[in-house]
């Protein structure tokens, strides 16, 4: 018998995928309702962003048009009553990542504390890497 998600990793995993959507990230608004004011991410370039830094390169328009984003094997755990740590990978424009997100129940609202996302390459059809 497959054991249930805790509701807080049901309610992190529909906000992460929301984040995932282009016209919320697009959006500095949209956006700004999904990121805890202490925000943190690392980028797959590297990157140390900031909620403020996202937001001023969205208003600038300094990054590029949001792609599609497709998510896949996320799964979750409740680290704490208002902390859950999600895991999964993602696919845009041929380029994977494996992303961590930390969620954190702030007011009644789960927001994005913080990501790290990691580049990686598809596993070779024999396996090889």
């Amino acid at each position: 018998m497959a054991e249930r998600r805790p509701d807080a990793v049901d309610a992190a995993m529909e906000a992460e995928l929301r984040l995932l959507d282009p016209v919320v990230r697009a959006s500095p608004e949209l956006l700004a309702a999904f990121l805890h004011p202490e925000y943190e991410e690392y980028g797959t370039s590297g990157r140390l962003w900031t909620r403020a830094s996202i937001m001023e390169a969205l208003r600038e328009r300094r990054t590029l048009a949001p792609r599609p984003i497709a998510a896949s094997r996320m799964r979750g755990a409740q680290l704490a009553e208002s902390v859950v740590h999600l895991t999964f990978d993602t696919e845009s424009g041929g380029r994977r990542a494996h992303r961590s997100s930390v969620w954190r129940l702030t007011e009644g609202v789960w927001l994005l504390y913080f990501h790290q996302a990691t580049r990686f390459e598809a596993a070779a059809p024999d396996g090889a890497h």
